[in-house]
């Protein structure tokens, strides 16, 4: 019996471990208030990657631009 109780906890952990841990994470990140700084540096990282983007594809962002701008 005891056997198939422990079966079952490591399906249980097995299938939903990654949420557990997820979930205790956020409320950790929730109750220190570091999501602030998550944010931020979700922002910044976001910034990042589009100014690289648009410093490598220049000549399509511009036409796509113009298209939009004309749209109005």
């Amino acid at each position: 019996m005891n056997e198939n109780n422990d079966n079952k906890l490591n399906l249980f952990i097995n299938q939903y471990g990654g949420a557990i841990i997820g979930g205790l994470i956020a409320l950790i990140l929730c109750f220190t208030e570091l999501y602030k700084l998550l944010v931020y540096v979700v922002i910044v990282l976001a910034g990042a990657f589009l100014g690289n983007y648009v410093q490598k594809n220049k000549t399509n962002v511009k036409e796509k631009l113009k298209e939009f701008i004309d749209k109005f």
